[in-house]
């Protein structure tokens, strides 16, 4: 059972109803809104970065969810590990290719590219101290300036609202894996697709 109520759509802000339009989404598809909706004027705030971080995005949609679900799994974040999105899938993402999470730098279905970010946003989420020059000596290897920026503060994204969604404990719209499990990983388990 979630942590902080949700709020059902009706008692929204009508600016969060028309951003969201709610009632064309499943439960699991309002997603934060539901919780975020107590704090309307920071849920529309967070809703237009999140939006600009999606709609300007230069890095692939593939690359954007393999970092997603690794620092998903460091979070613990159940929602975030049982969503899969669905323009990330028309990319290539895979079920197997998740389950290459578990090793990521053991994987050879993943791209020198790929394996630069993940481990990038592995720092993030577990060491972003041990960050070194290095590290952005391996990432300009394979992305622009601009494209480091952007993975830097997409993974932050991901780091600080999965802490948060992990920390509120929303799991009764998620398969039942991941409402019981002590631990889980994003690969072996039944997931969402979500627009």
């Amino acid at each position: 059972m979630s942590r902080i109520s949700k709020l059902p759509p009706e008692q929204w802000d009508p600016r969060l109803r028309a951003a969201l339009q709610p009632d064309q989404l499943s439960d699991l598809e309002q997603g934060l809104t539901r919780f975020f909706a107590h704090c309307p004027e920071q849920a529309l705030g967070l809703m237009q970065f999140g939006g600009a971080l999606k709609r300007n995005r230069s890095l692939p949609d593939r690359l954007i969810e393999l970092v997603r679900l690794r620092v998903a799994f460091f979070n613990q974040c159940r929602s975030c590990m049982a969503i899969r999105y669905s323009d990330a899938v028309a990319d290539g993402v895979t079920e197997d290719l998740v389950c290459s999470l578990e090793r990521p730098q053991e994987a050879s279905d993943l791209t020198p590219a790929e394996k630069a970010a993940i481990r990038y946003g592995e720092l993030m989420a577990t060491d972003h101290l041990s960050i070194t020059d290095a590290t952005f000596a391996e990432l300009r290897e394979h992305f622009s300036e601009e494209q480091i920026v952007e993975l830097g503060m997409t993974c932050a994204f991901f780091v600080g609202f999965g802490r948060l969604a992990a920390t509120w404990h929303m799991v009764e719209d998620l398969p039942k894996a991941f409402q019981t499990a002590e631990a889980i990983a994003p690969w072996g388990q039944e997931k969402v697709q979500v627009r």
